[in-house]
């Protein structure tokens, strides 16, 4: 991170407390998902009879579900499980829609045309609807709802990155470089993708509260995580079922969590928008 940015980082934090509390909302979301299941007062997978269905109290933080076990425990522990599997697929389909989007981009004619054709039918279908069929069709593991939500988030990386590189492809210093002897993989590595890992960034950050959702949205349907391992959409769908009888407190506490953590994400990229785009700095 050169000086400039860090000035800028330093003057947007000052300048706007919004940005401020993202990052330290992120920062807590991040020691929740590391050190979760150590910080945990029980495990988030034992039951006890005993105490099943109690109210949030002083030893139960967050009360307890229909078995008995320690809600703050299973949604703190569940931090981690849900940030991995937002940030596998985001990585994945950040990565891979990146060079796809920037070859198409870079070399554009019937590569291009045909590309952003298959683009649109992929974006012309419900994408968590996609998602659900996948995971149905594939089976309904960790690895296969990372795979579904990388899948579903690919044509905003292809086209966003297509965009911004076909914008820079005929600049002057592109130009140059092709003039200097470089090859279309230097050029696009060294000259093309770096000018546009800004907006990459920020549409991973937002893309990340998208594949909380979806994540959790699987779960919920069934068709993700399996029970009992804690993970917030299983436990607001344990939790949808007693809220009628007024223990509310089984799904709220999860949903809270899940709501959270995509509003931090979303806050996020607003702070990364201010901080890397140089339209936003004055």
């Amino acid at each position: 991170m050169t000086r400039a940015t860090l000035d800028t980082l330093r003057y947007n934090l000052r300048e706007n407390r919004l940005n401020l509390v993202a990052f330290l909302l992120f920062a807590l979301i991040l020691l929740c998902a590391i050190f979760g299941p150590w910080l945990a007062p029980y495990d988030p997978l034992q039951s006890n009879a005993d105490v099943a269905l109690q109210p949030p109290s002083a030893q139960h933080w967050f009360g307890t579900d229909q078995l008995g076990r320690d809600l703050f425990s299973r949604v703190l522990t569940a931090t981690r499980l849900d940030l991995t599997l937002a940030f596998s697929a985001v990585i994945l389909s950040c990565t891979i829609g990146s060079i796809i989007g920037a070859i198409v981009g870079y070399r554009g004619g019937i590569v291009d045309g045909v590309t952003s054709r298959l683009v649109d039918v992929l974006m012309a279908f419900p994408l968590f609807v996609l998602a659900m069929a996948m995971v149905a069709a594939l089976g309904n593991s960790i690895i296969n709802v990372i795979y579904a939500t990388a899948v579903i988030n690919l044509p905003f990386y292809i086209r966003l990155t297509r965009t911004e590189v076909r914008v820079r492809r005929d600049l002057a210093y592109v130009e140059a470089a092709k003039v200097a002897g470089a090859s279309d993989f230097r050029i696009l590595t060294k000259f093309l993708l770096p000018n546009v890992a800004s907006p990459i960034v920020i549409q991973a950050s937002v893309n990340l509260g998208w594949a909380v959702l979806n994540a959790a949205g699987l779960s919920f349907l069934g068709l993700g995580v399996k029970p009992p391992t804690p993970e917030w959409g299983i436990m607001v769908a344990e939790g949808a079922k007693f809220i009628t009888s007024g223990e509310w407190w089984i799904a709220f506490f999860p949903s809270l969590a899940l709501m959270l953590t995509v509003f931090t994400f979303n806050l996020l990229g607003d702070a990364l928008r201010d901080i890397l785009d140089p339209r936003m700095r004055t």
